[in-house]
Order: structure tokens, then C-alpha cells, then sequence
């Protein structure tokens, strides 16, 4: 899943849009160990530890049929998030609305969250990109692009560079089972890595597993805590 707006050059840390962390927290009732807002604005990602991501992603082949049961995963239960996401507020939804579009909708990270604010989100179409994915479809790409960057990053208020998306990814992925992580990893912390490490653009989507290691959230980095104190799941 390639995010929908491209690094920006404002400040990182933004104010978490509120009533998304607490959706996000109603969602995910049984995650143990979530870190508070204070910790995700410290988290960042080791340059060694990125490198060794970007490496891993950038050797794997476009796809591999044992990433698949992780990618049905992560379609059933990202499907269950968009729901949750653009449900009516009184049945029990965030009552967002949604607009898939066909061009980068946000100039920066800041006018994203605003729109996540007022209950509103546009998604750059994966159709519109040119960056099809082999294992999901565009529709499916689209729903995670938008709950990732609701969840991920306006849950929490961090941008889109390197520790803002790894923060992104240690939230987001408290929302998703330790299957479905696996393949969620590669799609945000494996292109997240791959595209600063090694390439400096977006890469190639492909539908493979990275090493455990990587989709363990107990590892995240932390200043002033060192790892293994972001996430005890």
C-alpha cells in the first residue's frame, strides 16, 4: 500500500485527531500494552534496522504464494476497519466520509489531518496511480490506504517521514491480528524502508512476507526507552 501523499516538509508531530484514537481504541478493545500519545511521538525508526527492511523487501519476488493467507487476512480485517471507519455514528460508526479521487489529494500532512477532523478523507486511487498490486485489488488497496492513514497517522498525529511512518505502523498494527500483520507490515514498513533506504521513490507493490522480526512491534525503537518498550502484545 503506497500512502496517498508524498513526504512533507512540515513538522512531523500534529495533534491526534481525537475521536479517531478513541474509535481506533473501541475498535481494538483487547490490544494490551498500547502505547500512550506521548510514547508514538518519540517512536523512530534505527537507520540499520530500516536498511535491513529495505533490503529484505528489495530481494523478495513479486510475489509468493505463502504471503497469501496473511493477504486474505488483511483484506477481511481492513474491510472490517473501512466499515467501522464510514459507519453512521449513531450505530456505532466514526461516520466518516470517504472519496476515492484521481489525483494526490493533500499538499502535506497537515491539510490530510485537518480533513480527518471534519470527517472526511480523500484517497488517491490506486487505478489513478499505476501501481497495481498482485495480490489486491484496487478497491482493496484504496480501503487500506484510507484506514492506514486514519488510524496510522491521524490517530496519532505523526506525518510521513521515517518516524512518523514507523510510528504509523506500530499504532495501525495493534488494529490488525498477528496474521494479518505480517502482510501488513510489508505494505507500510516494507515500502516505507525500501523507498528512503534504497530506491528515494515509491517501489514495486508485491504480495510476499518479510522476516518476523519486522512485524514485531515489541522492537520499535523509542527515544529515551531504547526497544521493547513502544508495545508489549
Amino acid at each position: 500500500m503506497l500512502e496517498s501523499t508524498p513526504p512533507t516538509t512540515l513538522p512531523d508531530r500534529l495533534s491526534p485527531v481525537v475521536y479517531v484514537a478513541r474509535g481506533a481504541r473501541r475498535y481494538a478493545p483487547g490490544t494490551t500494552g498500547d502505547p500512550t500519545a506521548r510514547v508514538y511521538a518519540r517512536v523512530r525508526l534505527d537507520p540499520v534496522v530500516g536498511t535491513a527492511i529495505a533490503d529484505a523487501y528489495a530481494a523478495a519476488p513479486l510475489r509468493d504464494e505463502r504471503a497469501y493467507p496473511a493477504y486474505a487476512a488483511l483484506c477481511q480485517e481492513t474491510a472490517r476497519q473501512y466499515h467501522f471507519l464510514v459507519g453512521r455514528a449513531e450505530f456505532g460508526g466514526l461516520g466518516m466520509t470517504v472519496r476515492v479521487v484521481d489525483e494526490d489529494p493533500y499538499p502535506d500532512v497537515g491539510a490530510m489531518v485537518d480533513d480527518v477532523r471534519r470527517r472526511r478523507l480523500k484517497v488517491w486511487a490506486t487505478a489513478a496511480s499505476g501501481t497495481p498490486h498482485p495480490y489486491l485489488s484496487d478497491a482493496e488497496n484504496d480501503m487500506f490506504r484510507a484506514v492506514h492513514d486514519v488510524f496510522g497517522h491521524a490517530s496519532i498525529g505523526r506525518g510521513f517521514d521515517r518516524h512518523g511512518e514507523e510510528a504509523a505502523w506500530l499504532k495501525h498494527s495493534g488494529m490488525y491480528s498477528p496474521l494479518a500483520r505480517l502482510a501488513m507490515t510489508t505494505e507500510t514498513r516494507g515500502q516505507t524502508c525500501v523507498r528512503i533506504f534504497r530506491y528515494g521513490d515509491f517501489p514495486e507493490q508485491k504480495a510476499v512476507l518479510l522476516p518476523r522480526i519486522f512485524s514485531d512491534p515489541s522492537l520499535v525503537h523509542v527515544d529515551g526507552g531504547g526497544a521493547g518498550t513502544a508495545a508489549r502484545r
